[in-house]
């Protein structure tokens, strides 16, 4: 696999893993004992740390990306395991 196609597939696993580590960790002003803002929504976070979001990002990413290369390299699973209206063998 070249070089570029690599980068692009991290970036795709990067940004699928915003979404799976942003819920984690988040406490709304009520579950941090602090009031809250008139017109808040009950469900905002208190506070937001992006450099911790972005630093648990990459570290699921980086993990996925191990995972789904390695898988690439030594074939655990392919294509084939998945067709299920013609399964072949």
């Amino acid at each position: 696999m070249r070089w570029t196609s690599l980068v692009a597939i991290y970036i795709l696993f990067w940004a699928f893993s915003v979404f799976l580590v942003l819920p984690f960790g988040v406490k709304t002003s009520r579950e941090a004992g602090v009031e809250m803002v008139p017109g808040q929504a009950e469900s905002a976070p208190h506070t937001f740390s992006l450099p911790r979001v972005l630093l648990r990002t990459t570290i699921v990413a980086t993990i996925l990306f191990a995972l789904f290369v390695a898988n690439y390299e030594a074939g655990w699973i392919v294509p084939s395991e998945f067709d299920w209206v013609d399964p072949v063998g």
